[in-house]
């Protein structure tokens, strides 16, 4: 039995589509100098494009291949056209109209696939069937034989053919909508191609950089000389490094700057000197108009003649303790991009005053494990906030880690794997290349010459057994854990439990998803049971007790996190030390409340989930409440998984200061959470109440300070030294978001972060789980 590749299809239309498509330009025979993707709406009124991508895939598409992006703003209006200027070749004589959007894509002339898409995120099919199913593309177009395409493939296009919509409709079938032909570039203003391409204005490199974060010549074509310093050779941002060896006297203006040659593998090399002719852009890593972060200034549809090769390179700047600020950033209350740099003042200046140019650190000590994305985080400044195991502790809004520098490789992973650290290990010999800003971490020193990783040796932390008398509860974010995982992980999570947790009798659990996982979205499969019941399998094989569990199923898709995971809160206990008080009526929507009898609290349900219709927990995970009774006292845990920061501002952002608008759900979070425990302390003020979980939010937060306010709750991690309040580490800050809080009513409380995960290359989890022992009243 055969059957068919399934082709991309959805609806037809009704707003913007895809209008022309090419991809010979600068090619041999060409008359265009650029490729281009032209845009077109078919709907009666404006089509805004602000948000939207697009987006490109090789014709035949393999496993490593990616789809690049090019962002958009402003609009398309009907009748009218909107011009996305894509990489310019060697070849033709004759420039586009000025572009709407320019990206630098090189686009292959006789197949491939364009994709206009919903957000600037890179789409992940790779088949015609996946791309059917994605959700965020508006319209997409495979020419010639390309695997991705809707129903069927336009024709091939060449060096001197495009293919365009003959009438501004859509079928959902390339093969009827598009013809090949002339290419006919326009723009939104109505404007054609208009002759030879406009003379470069010859400038440097600290002319092109200028004494802002945006550059004075952007969108004008320089032709620039300099050294080559550095190359990408692989990705999907491809290019060089060019270096200016006769510096300015500002100290603002960078003197290096990377020439983008997209997927395109530059043919130069370091000591190589050039001249570059290109356009100046100013590249965000999302889409321009509403970005959070900062830019990158480069040059794009670049040519460039090698003067001579082997001469010296640029000598890299040597940063230590004291190069770098201390102060972060000006706090103009918005955009920094239009003020003056004072690289002397602020730290996210003195590195765009940099940018491009060669830097150097020597025996740096890492801050965070090297991560799944192989990046390496150390500190430039060793004595700014040191964490007790290494690390460095993020410890207020107004006390930025401004030493921390990350570092990735640009040697290929073929030559040189990417090296495994833990946090504390120390990078040693000199690391150098040029800073260029990322998304994910600011700014980023991509070493050409990497420094070998020393183990200092770091272990996993053990935390004592409980004492007959005492109750321990730990609370432990397990990460996406369903039954869909494997073993490995676990019986890994299982021996945190039992040996470096010393087998709590209660833990709170967070991100315990349903039993097959994100794969089964949409599914109606919301259960936990056969992931909890693996877990608690994995506890006793580890040697632990035999845990029960309790938890509430949450409304499928109601509760965010990883779409189809279904994530919830729930509890495990151990029935030979704590014995849990089941009241039924506890499901997904049934409030849980406070019900007082002879003067002592209980729950109305047991499980029961704290006001889970309160728009508090939209798409955000409930509360769940139990009541316990250790030794004849009744104890009242509640674990908890508050919002995520997803959509906040970053620390290196070019608005300062950044805004957290997520911390809005949360404090409200906190305000129906903390009138819940108010509830159950009016009724017994010396009740033994523990709130755990994964708060997302620091102790210094509005969040937590709602919690704690008035004493009625403590924050545990208060107890703790400065350098030891942390249990998870991003972008090298070791920081809080998972809390223990107890009320005032038990004795002798004991509380201990135990550092088994976060720092370490290889975990179980992103997240250290904690532990409070404690005398019940």
């Amino acid at each position: 039995m055969s059957f068919a590749a399934v082709p991309a299809a959805a609806a037809p239309s009704t707003g913007p589509v895809i209008a022309e498509v090419y991809g010979g330009g600068g090619n041999s025979g060409a008359t265009l100098t650029q490729d281009f993707v032209e845009l077109a709406t078919v709907g009666t009124g404006r089509a805004e494009l602000a948000g939207l991508s697009v987006q490109y895939l090789p014709g035949s598409p393999s496993a490593a291949s990616r789809w690049q992006v090019t962002p958009l703003a402003g609009g398309v209006e009907p009748g009218g056209r909107y011009l996305v200027a894509q990489s310019r070749g060697a070849g033709g004589t004759v420039a586009l109209p000025a572009p709407d959007a320019t990206g630098g894509i090189a686009m292959a002339a006789g197949s491939g696939t364009v994709a206009l898409v919903t957000g600037t995120e890179p789409l992940t099919c790779l088949t015609a069937a996946a791309c059917a199913a994605e959700p965020r593309v508006v319209d997409l177009v495979g020419y010639g034989s390309a695997v991705v395409r809707e129903t069927s493939p336009a024709p091939a296009a060449s060096n001197t053919t495009s293919v365009a919509r003959a009438e501004l409709t859509d079928t959902d079938d390339n093969a009827a909508d598009f013809a090949a032909g002339a290419p006919t570039p326009v723009n939104a203003a109505g404007e054609t191609p208009g002759g030879e391409a406009p003379e470069p204005v010859d400038a440097r490199v600290h002319d092109v950089q200028g004494v802002t974060r945006l550059s004075p010549l952007a969108g004008e074509t320089v032709r620039v000389p300099g050294v080559v310093t550095a190359t990408r050779t692989f990705g999907s941002s491809r290019g060089f490094w060019l270096q200016e060896p006769e510096p300015d006297a500002d100290p603002r203006t960078s003197e290096g700057i990377f020439v983008f040659t997209g997927s395109a593998t530059p043919s130069v090399a370091p000591g190589d000197a050039v001249t570059v002719t290109g356009e100046v852009a100013e590249f965000y890593p999302d889409n321009p108009a509403g970005s959070p972060f900062q830019s990158t200034t480069e040059l794009i549809s670049a040519q460039w003649t090698v003067r001579s090769a082997g001469n010296p390179v640029p000598g890299a700047l040597a940063v230590g303790e004291d190069t770098v600020p201390d102060e972060l950033a000006p706090l103009p209350g918005g955009n920094i991009e239009p003020l003056a740099l004072e690289p002397g003042r602020y730290a996210l200046d003195f590195w765009e005053a940099h940018e491009g140019e060669l830097v150097s650190v020597s025996d740096a000590r890492l801050v965070s494990r090297s991560t799944d994305f192989n990046e390496l985080y150390v500190t430039t400044k060793p004595q700014q906030n040191p964490s007790a195991r290494g690390g460095t502790v993020y410890l207020g809004y107004g006390r930025p880690n401004t030493g921390i520098l990350k570092i990735e490789s640009l040697i290929p992973f073929s030559q040189r794997p990417f090296p495994a650290a833990n946090t504390g290990d120390v990078l040693t010999g000199v690391t150098s290349g040029p800073v260029e800003y990322d998304r994910f971490g600011g700014y980023t020193l991509l070493a050409n010459v990497l420094g070998e990783v020393k183990d200092n040796g770091l272990e996993r932390e053990v935390t004592r057994p409980q004492r007959p008398g005492e109750l321990a509860v730990a609370t432990y974010n397990v990460e996406n854990l369903s039954a869909a995982d494997e073993q490995e992980k676990f019986d890994t999570l299982a021996e945190g439990v039992v040996r470096h947790l010393a087998s709590p009798d209660i833990v709170t659990l967070e991100e315990i998803q349903d039993n097959n996982g994100p794969a089964g979205t949409g599914d109606g499969v919301v259960a936990a049971d056969a992931t909890l019941r693996r877990f608690t399998d994995a506890i006793v094989a580890a040697g632990g007790p035999r845990y029960a569990w309790r938890q509430i199923d949450p409304q499928e898709g109601a509760d965010g996190g990883q779409p189809g995971g279904n994530i919830r809160v729930g509890f495990l206990f151990n029935p030979h030390r704590v014995s849990f008080v089941d009241r039924p009526g506890g499901d997904a929507t049934t409030p849980v409340s406070v019900v007082t009898a002879r003067h002592t609290p209980h729950l109305s349900i047991s499980p029961g989930r704290v006001a889970p219709g309160d728009a508090a927990w939209e798409d955000s995970r409930k509360p769940l409440a139990g009541e316990f009774v250790f030794r004849g006292r009744t104890v009242f845990v509640i674990a908890n998984h508050f919002a995520s920061k997803g959509g906040d501002q970053p620390l290196h952002g070019r608005y300062q200061p950044p805004t957290r608008g997520s911390e809005v759900q949360r404090v409200r979070q906190a305000e129906v959470l903390r009138a819940f425990v108010d509830d159950l302390l009016a009724a017994d003020r010396k009740a033994t109440v523990v709130v755990a979980g994964d708060l997302n939010d620091y102790p210094f937060s509005p969040a937590v300070r709602t919690l704690t306010e008035g004493g009625a709750l403590r924050a545990l991690v208060d107890t703790l030294p400065a350098n030891e309040r942390y249990s998870y580490v991003f972008e090298g800050n070791s920081q809080v978001l998972d809390h223990m809080l107890v009320s005032r009513g038990p004795r002798r409380v004991d509380y201990d972060i135990v550092h088994i995960n976060a720092e370490f290359a290889e975990q179980a989890s992103d997240h250290d789980p904690q532990v409070v022992r404690l005398y019940p009243r």
